[in-house]
């Protein structure tokens, strides 16, 4: 079918798994995790498919032979195939599928956009796919947020397995949304976390409860501005049918909720770490409760869970995640008992508040997942007496607001990242009397590229000047790709460093 009318009319039909996908003519951008997982569910539907990548390299001719084998048409690696849109047996595609590292400014994108060809992305697809003959359609919980997403979806994972349901976190973490939706059983509820890029190529979805958990620049130079930002991460709210979960503390997260078209009845449902108003989910006394899913909710709270329930260490912000997890899942019913539950049996990933080590009256916490200002705002602001190791690639952000305000816990700063001038000046601004130690780690002689090496030395500067009750805290406020292969291998070298340390004094286990 040819034509943008025709086009646009097939793929109005295409709402569930056992609609006509045979011969859609797709081109699917990027053979990462949500790309090739895109590729291989379309060639399964019947699809004709052409999966583009600007890498060849052995993974994805890997990949690449994968997909010829369960029927792709084509896959096409190397930068130039990403300059145009390629046709899709000698004709124009009917949908581009795109992977989330794509800006909306790539070539191929932006020549799709303009010759009118939509372009989803892979949870839009997901979403249309979700109904299938003979298998359960699980309900929808959806979080977004600059910070704590992955988190959150964990926690709502472990409440709804706690309440005994089929469940599954996805999406942007761990699993590809598509290859839950592909599971032959399927799922009472998958709770699906959603980045700002999937969601600004995401048009329709109807969760049953959505969160955005906070809000803060970053990606500007993705979405172009911090506007454009905000709106994508927006979309997350509209077509809601039980509850828009927002963060009390931040009014722009609230705006977000009353800007947005929901479906009729749908609530609009806050959490704090304070103490909590009606329709709210909040903390009295070290016990989280909810004034928002209960009749009587002018008068009662129903205990969910206490402070205690989340671990050894349980930061401000690792409280309102838990806070905005329950509020999802009390939209679904889940019961006070299975909230808590949840919260016990949840494990945290690594490199996010990972106590490390416990020596000499000193705390070791790996934060490497803090990318950016507010994640390590977040941490910062969770403990008094700070020793902390920070920088890395600053992704045009500022440090100032951040320095400014965490200067008065900030015992000392121990510089990592390849180019810390930009950390270094906002302390000699708002932090002059702290001391930066960077000399003895860059002065090595060493490769200052080896971020292995750079962590070692930072951990032997941190142990130096660390004192009885202070936290030694790696949240470095900035991208790794600078030093080191990803925030995870930054965290594994500063935990690694860390039993070195041990080991050498003796204390190791």
């Amino acid at each position: 079918m040819s034509g943008g009318t025709g086009r646009h009319e097939r793929l109005a039909q295409l709402t569930s798994w056992d609609a006509d996908w045979s011969g859609l003519r797709v081109v699917v951008t990027g053979l990462g995790l949500s790309g090739f997982s895109a590729a291989d569910t379309l060639a399964e539907l019947g699809a004709e498919v052409v999966a583009v990548d600007g890498q060849d390299t052995p993974d994805t001719r890997g990949k690449a032979d994968t997909l010829r084998i369960v029927g792709a048409r084509d896959v096409l690696l190397g930068e130039q195939h990403t300059t145009s849109v390629p046709d899709v047996g000698g004709a124009p595609p009917e949908l581009i599928v795109t992977s989330p590292g794509w800006r909306p400014d790539q070539p191929l994108l932006a020549a799709a956009a303009a010759a009118g060809i939509p372009i989803w992305s892979d949870v839009e697809l997901a979403w249309r796919l979700r109904e299938r003959a003979g298998r359960r359609t699980a309900d929808w919980l959806v979080v977004t947020g600059t910070n704590g997403k992955t988190t959150t979806v964990g926690m709502v994972e472990s409440m709804l397995l706690a309440a005994g349901q089929r469940a599954i976190a996805c999406g942007n973490v761990g699993t590809p949304i598509l290859d839950a939706i592909r599971d032959p059983e399927g799922w009472d509820t998958i709770a699906v976390e959603l980045s700002s890029f999937q969601l600004h190529w995401t048009h329709h979805i109807e969760p049953a409860a959505s969160a955005v958990l906070n809000i803060a620049e970053d990606h500007v130079d993705w979405h172009g501005s911090f506007e454009a930002y905000c709106a994508d991460k927006a979309k997350i709210y509209e077509n809601t049918r039980v509850a828009c979960v927002f963060n009390e503390a931040e009014p722009l997260t609230l705006r977000m909720v009353q800007e947005a078209d929901v479906q009729e009845g749908c609530r609009a449902v806050s959490f704090s770490t304070d103490t909590p108003g009606l329709s709210m989910l909040g903390v009295v006394d070290g016990i989280l409760v909810d004034r928002a899913f209960l009749e009587d909710r002018a008068h009662q709270a129903l205990e969910l869970g206490q402070l205690e329930d989340l671990g050894p260490i349980a930061p401000q912000h690792q409280v309102a995640n838990a806070l905005a997890a329950a509020g999802l899942v009390r939209a679904l019913g889940v019961a006070p008992e299975a909230v808590r539950d949840g919260l016990r049996g949840y494990r945290p990933g690594d490199h996010r508040i990972q106590l490390v080590a416990r020596a000499e009256d000193v705390l070791w916490i790996n934060d490497s997942k803090a990318t950016n200002p507010h994640a390590a705002d977040a941490s910062l602001g969770s403990f008094s007496q700070v020793v902390w190791i920070a920088g890395g690639l600053p992704k045009g952000m500022s440090y100032d607001a951040l320095v400014a305000r965490h200067a008065a816990r900030l015992r000392a700063v121990v510089l990592i990242g390849a180019d810390p001038s930009e950390l270094s000046g906002a302390l000699g601004r708002h932090a002059p009397d702290v001391p930066v130690l960077s000399t003895a780690v860059r002065d090595t002689g060493e490769d200052p590229s080896d971020g292995h090496l750079a962590m070692a030395a930072a951990v032997r500067e941190a142990d130096a000047v660390a004192r009885p009750g202070d936290v030694v805290l790696m949240a470095p406020a900035a991208a790794s790709m600078d030093q080191f292969a990803s925030y995870a291998d930054r965290g594994d070298a500063f935990i690694n460093a860390v039993a070195r340390l041990m080991d050498t004094k003796g204390l190791g286990s």
